[in-house]
């Protein structure tokens, strides 16, 4: 009998926990998780916030976890680490795009490129809703 890790019958389930996951995350930050995470960093702006996600964040966890300074403190550490760590990855994200487009653009003839621009700016949009 092959071992766990080469059945593929575990590789497969394993496969399906996983992307069913995903599409399940995806569903609810797609149902509104997404636009409650918005309002609260909107309304925290509002109000003249440096960081609005991560100080109305800090703030909630404050009143309903009652945490001390040194909890506040560390908190905020990581949740500025982690901040830090989003962007980079958006920006590796932007560069791959940048990259695959520029390699499409290489392929094209002058007259398909031109097709392709306009596609990609009407495409624009809906891209950065993503």
């Amino acid at each position: 009998m092959a071992p766990a890790s080469k059945n593929p019958k575990v590789i497969s389930t394993l496969v399906f926990v996983f992307l069913a996951g995903a599409a399940t995350g995806a569903l609810s930050m797609r149902l509104g998780l997404h636009e409650k995470l918005h309002r609260t960093a909107t309304a925290a702006a509002s109000r003249g916030a440096v960081n609005p996600g991560r100080d109305a964040l800090l703030q909630r966890f404050n009143t309903e976890l009652n945490l001390s300074g040194d909890q506040t403190t560390q908190i905020a550490a990581v949740l500025d680490d982690y901040r830090h760590y989003y962007q980079s990855l958006q920006d590796e994200i932007d560069d791959i795009r940048a990259t695959g487009r520029l390699r499409i653009m290489q392929i094209l003839e002058p007259g398909q490129r031109e097709k392709f621009d306009k596609m990609m700016s009407e495409l624009q949009p809906q891209l950065e809703a993503k």
